[in-house]
């Protein structure tokens, strides 16, 4: 018992101190503005965030998402192809099917998937 607690004291003791020499050793410089500042979808983070936001952007990324769900919907599909009634399965997946082409339809005559606009 006394050997396992000196051991695990000795690993401590060595990492501590390779952890301090790297950061004595390390060439990590915290004078680039640019690459301590956080990033994200190339907004600025400096600037005023309260800056105007594309409505177009916002709207095709709900309609990704959205479309992008009910795919992760119909690949379970595959999968029960085998263990279920053919006939209920093409009812169900034929149905989910007319569902996503109909708000496909709607999204596309309502404009929302014209960038260009």
């Amino acid at each position: 018992m006394k050997m396992i607690f000196i051991l695990m004291t000795l690993a401590l003791m060595i990492t501590l101190v390779m952890i301090m020499l790297l950061n004595l050793i390390s060439k990590k410089t915290f004078s680039d503005r640019e690459k301590s500042s956080p990033f994200e979808c190339g907004f600025d983070p400096k600037n005023s965030a309260r800056l105007p936001f594309s409505l177009q952007f916002f709207l095709i990324s709900v309609i990704f998402l959205i479309f992008d769900v009910e795919i992760t919907l119909l690949l379970p599909l595959i999968l029960t192809l085998k263990i279920s009634n053919l006939m209920n399965f093409f009812m169900v997946s034929i149905f989910f099917m007319v569902i996503l082409l109909l708000g496909l339809y709607h999204e596309w005559s309502q404009g929302a998937l014209n960038w260009a606009s």
